[in-house]
């Protein structure tokens, strides 16, 4: 089933810039921002949060899939508006009482997440891979964590989950570069858990969604519960360090004015260490 431009659910998010479908006990979530790449910016983060709140609190809903209308999974976060006010923790951008998409600044979702992902798969992108219980990705899809380009650091929670899930050497070797990676690599590195065919992404995601759903609620929930508590005390440790001490110093720095300028003005940056 390839990517759809419009989706005809049965409920939309404030701005339709995330659309949001119920299939049975599977509740889609769709990027729909295309012209864009799918680059999230506030509206975003606030109907993915809304979405993810929908999910947890609605007893007939057991499982998500997420996914992204038009050429693009998503491109990354729209850091001219968002960087600054991340790396602060500022929350005000998630509704109150709403759930974290990513997991790292509020709690994170009590049901599983499965992600079907094509063409670009940056930053904010593969962060919601990360936070997902399993991903399915398309042949042509390309992921990158390039935050370190702008002179930035990831937002999401990328620092602990990519190296838990693929080993120290080489969650720094993409962290560090910036460098992108085809879907055989996410693959190898157990990122992704099936590459399929451009355009069959959404369907086998959908299919393991409804499998996922098939069983014992309470068991699923439990499982899930189970296995993030290793990964708890350390989210909750970079969320207060990114919030209160990492963020604040790297965001007040001349490079980084410096790397999200050149990233509107579509130039290479010129870092200067200050």
């Amino acid at each position: 089933m390839a990517p759809t431009q419009q989706r005809t659910g049965d409920s939309r998010t404030a701005s339709a810039k995330v659309l949001v479908e119920q299939d049975g006990p599977v509740l889609r979530i769709a990027l729909n921002r295309p012209e864009k790449a799918n680059a999230v910016d506030a509206d975003m983060i606030m109907d993915l949060s809304h979405a993810f709140t929908r999910l947890s609190d609605d007893p007939d809903l057991r499982v998500a899939v997420i996914h992204g209308n038009g050429k693009h999974f998503t491109g990354g976060l729209d850091l001219a508006s968002l960087a600054p006010r991340l790396a602060v923790g500022d929350a005000s951008i998630i509704p109150e009482g709403g759930r974290d998409p990513w997991g790292l600044y509020r709690e994170p979702a009590t049901k599983p997440v499965v992600t079907a992902v094509h063409g670009r798969c940056f930053t904010a992108g593969l962060e919601l891979v990360l936070n997902s219980e399993t991903c399915i990705a398309a042949d042509d899809t390309v992921f990158g964590q390039q935050e370190v380009t702008r002179g930035i650091l990831a937002l999401g929670g990328a620092t602990i989950r990519l190296p838990h899930r693929v080993g120290w050497g080489n969650a720094m070797r993409y962290l560090l570069t910036g460098d992108q990676f085809d879907a055989q690599e996410a693959w190898r590195m157990g990122i992704v858990q099936e590459v399929v065919p451009a355009g069959q992404e959404l369907g086998r995601a959908l299919e393991l969604a409804h499998r996922i759903a098939a069983q014992a609620p309470l068991a699923v929930q439990a499982i899930l519960a189970d296995a993030r508590t290793v990964l708890a005390a350390h989210i909750e440790a970079s969320g207060a360090s990114l919030r209160n001490d990492v963020g604040p110093r790297l965001f007040a720095t001349a490079d980084v004015t410096e790397g999200i300028a050149s990233l509107v003005e579509r130039r290479p940056p010129v870092f200067k260490g200050i």
